[in-house]
């Protein structure tokens, strides 16, 4: 018990000379400052915030320097070359051929209508640029691919992709793609072969009376069991 009294004295005692030390330091009086001069402080005004524009408002023009305010916005370095191809794959809308009945020209009638195509040749004289060309399958059916002689596209045909105008000896005129790269007629000759009904052994004369338009001359392989009568 004795033990317990002595204890709790001096537990007094430490509490009371805490009590000094505080007063001699003088943190009460501090902290009371503290809170005036946070109280007294004037809060900050809120940031304004600029409201944006929509997208599609009417905006004043950008400040742009004198060497460059005349010129477009986006310039374009790219030229724009329109899809040939495509118009015309439009304007020839003719059903592909049926392969089941093709034509298998037999080598006297190809040799007939070759021959034919360069008599026809010789009377049309040098005037104007021509060449003779042999119908084959993929000319005619399947592909509709018309590759044209490398010769005479290096010294005659143009170096870049042109829609070429073919005019047959009724001078009804057809456009066709001609693919500088490739060297031959691509979109709108499917339609021309089909429209003229060209079969294998055929055998045509391309005469270029201008530059991008060809005067087409066709000599049929069938014409040959008519030479017999």
């Amino acid at each position: 018990m004795a033990e317990a009294v002595a204890y709790e004295e001096q537990r007094r005692r430490q509490v009371e000379a805490n009590k000094r030390k505080l007063e001699e330091l003088q943190l009460h009086h501090l902290s009371a400052a503290v809170r005036e001069a946070a109280a007294a402080a004037k809060p900050l005004p809120a940031k304004k915030r600029k409201a944006r524009l929509p997208r599609d408002a009417a905006a004043e023009p950008l400040r742009r320097s004198g060497r460059v305010a005349n010129l477009p916005e986006k310039p374009k370095y790219r030229e724009e070359v329109p899809d040939l191809g495509r118009t015309i794959r439009r304007r020839y809308g003719a059903g592909r051929k049926d392969l089941t009945n093709r034509v298998y020209a037999t080598d006297d009638e190809r040799g007939y209508a070759i021959s034919k195509a360069e008599e026809l040749e010789q009377e049309l004289g040098s005037r104007y640029p021509i060449f003779i060309k042999p119908m084959t399958q993929s000319h005619v059916t399947g592909g509709f691919w018309l590759g044209l002689p490398t010769q005479f596209c290096r010294k005659h045909m143009p170096k870049r992709d042109e829609t070429f105008t073919l005019v047959d000896e009724k001078d009804d005129e057809s456009d066709t793609l001609y693919l500088a790269l490739k060297a031959g007629l691509s979109a709108g000759w499917r339609g021309f072969a089909i429209q003229h009904k060209l079969v294998d052994g055929d055998c045509l004369v391309f005469q270029m009376i201008q530059r991008t338009k060809f005067k087409v001359y066709i000599i049929r392989a069938s014409s040959y069991y008519e030479s017999e009568d």
